[in-house]
């Protein structure tokens, strides 16, 4: 029973410890970007229904290349719009997330990859791209 108990701490540990941060609210990711000097990378994603943007989820923002760089290069902000009702978000997070496409994503483009400096200035854009990760943590430290 130690033995289970250890390895399921042991694992969430590492769960822990690898996983990224997505934030969610945009005050709370400029007043982080300020902090640590870095630039917003701001994701606007249909994470049930848009097929490129669950293949940048997967082939770009899980993999352990994007999170080791992320960590300590950008601040990860993201804008989803589910459409099933299952994935329904808060009216309040749907409300933030309406507020960030009216400014930076007004022709509704999924997924649409903004980076942003702290103060909230576009630097770039793009989407999904079928390159390396590294191309595209590439691309995405050029603008």
């Amino acid at each position: 029973m130690k033995k289970i108990i250890l390895s399921v701490l042991f694992l969430y540990t590492i769960v822990a410890v690898n996983a990224q941060v997505w934030h969610l609210d945009f005050n709370e990711a400029k007043k982080l970007a300020t902090e640590k000097n870095r630039n917003i990378i701001l994701a606007f994603e249909g994470s049930d229904w848009c097929a490129p943007c669950i293949k940048l989820e997967c082939e770009i923002w899980d993999s352990e290349e994007f999170k080791s760089y992320a960590k300590t290069h950008f601040v990860l902000l993201k804008a989803d719009f589910p459409k099933r009702k299952m994935n329904k978000l808060s009216g309040q997070q749907q409300l933030k997330n309406n507020k960030l496409a009216e400014k930076y994503n007004p022709k509704g483009f999924f997924p649409f990859v903004v980076v942003l400096d702290k103060t909230g200035k576009t630097l770039g854009t793009t989407g999904y791209r079928k390159v390396s990760t590294v191309e595209y943590i590439n691309l995405l430290s050029s603008f």
